[in-house]
């Protein structure tokens, strides 16, 4: 049975936070609110966690996930990101983008994009998000929780709650979300490529 935190969307309690953190550290399944939706997170070097994940998620390796980061600066450690995508991305951020860059060493393989040596990165819009990250001090391993079958992002915590209570270790109620998704700006080539326009402006990297 999943832990069930009521969490003020904008003034996050900084204790519930701490247990979430607490929770990631020993391996837990967490899921959260973001600016476009809630998702899946897991402790970035937890690979039993990253399985119990795919495994709810229906999904395997060659997957697409994201690291979901506090700042520009966690960033750099863990993408190839040269100063004309570091520019872009430090008047777009925060916000509903997913980018993709070429991973670093410090990104578990198994994270990696089988092919391409790819992670996506994210700065969500969420005081949530962003509190959760304050408190843990490194990113989270993340993928939007979208349930096998479906293909819109879970937005009402009680739904997710009776239907993943038991697979979870936590479910983090930051209210009713609508599907936002996120817009995907692929610069692992070097030059910005969209790949999807969702709730983040495009233009900037046309």
């Amino acid at each position: 049975m999943s832990q069930f935190f009521y969490v003020h969307p904008e003034n996050p309690q900084g204790r519930l936070m701490k247990q979430a953190v607490e929770i990631i550290n020993k391996g837990g399944v967490i899921v959260y609110p973001t600016d476009s939706g809630y998702a899946l997170g897991c402790h970035i070097g937890d690979k039993k966690a990253l399985e119990r994940i795919c495994q709810i998620r229906d999904i395997d390796k060659t997957h697409n996930f994201t690291l979901v980061c506090s700042d520009l600066s966690e960033i750099a450690e863990y993408a190839r990101i040269d100063n004309t995508a570091f520019r872009l991305l430090k008047h777009n951020t925060p916000g509903a983008y997913t980018f993709i860059f070429k991973g670093t060493k410090e990104v578990p393989k198994r994270l990696l994009n089988d092919k391409k040596k790819t992670i996506g990165i994210r700065i969500p819009d969420n005081k949530i998000a962003q509190a959760l990250l304050s408190e843990l001090k490194e990113p989270i391993m993340s993928t939007t929780l979208i349930m096998p079958g479906e293909n819109m992002a879970e937005y009402d915590p009680e739904h997710i709650r009776d239907i993943l209570e038991h697979q979870v270790d936590l479910i983090i109620n930051g209210g009713y979300l609508g599907e936002h998704p996120t817009t995907v700006i692929d610069f692992s080539e070097g030059d910005a490529e969209i790949l999807r326009v969702g709730e983040g402006d495009a233009t900037p990297f046309e």
